[in-house]
């Protein structure tokens, strides 16, 4: 514990955030390596055509799915390690527990967005399997297992925002989750 704070959060809280940080750091860890088979279906189609004058329907789209597949499942990782964008304009030079209490703040609006878009994943994921679902292209891949990684990786960042927000509410209060 902390010096100064009065008890420690809730063993569930704790055991929550160990949980779901260690699940996205292996899950990036590994995600974060798609971005060489994305590069390597690109090369594959620069070369192909450039070179043996063969070009091939499927590689801007399959390079688009790791694209996406990277994107989301990596979206976890990323929260994580605080690696997104945010306007520092004032909060630089707010104090630690001001700033905890407004990403508790904003976190609440992360979950409320996060939960409409795991319901619209999973009802479009559901709809592109019960009705065999395909791209509109020449090459017309199936979309159900881009939609199950895209809601399941939707679903890794509500998992990590609720994390994120039981350290932000620890912090705030002067307790200790770790």
């Amino acid at each position: 514990m902390k010096p100064g704070s009065e008890s420690a959060m809730p063993r569930f809280m704790k055991a929550y955030v160990r949980y779901v940080d260690a699940m996205n750091r292996v899950i990036g860890f590994f995600v974060m390596y798609m971005v060489f088979a994305m590069m390597g279906v690109l090369l594959f189609a620069s070369i192909s055509r450039y070179v043996f004058n063969v070009p091939y329907l499927w590689v801007i789209e399959m390079a688009q799915f790791l694209m996406a597949a990277y994107y989301l499942l990596g979206g976890g990782y990323s929260m994580q390690l605080d690696a997104h964008v945010r306007m520092d304009v004032l909060y630089d030079r707010w104090t630690p527990k001001k700033r905890a209490f407004w990403d508790s703040i904003t976190a609440f609006f992360l979950i409320f967005y996060l939960i409409f878009l795991v319901r619209g994943g999973m009802s479009s994921t559901a709809y592109a399997l019960k009705y065999g679902q395909t791209n509109y292209s020449a090459w017309a891949p199936p979309m159900a297992p881009i939609k199950i990684i895209m809601t399941v990786g939707i679903v890794l960042m509500l998992l990590q925002a609720i994390s994120i927000l039981f350290k932000d509410i620890a912090k705030f209060l002067g307790r200790d989750i770790a």
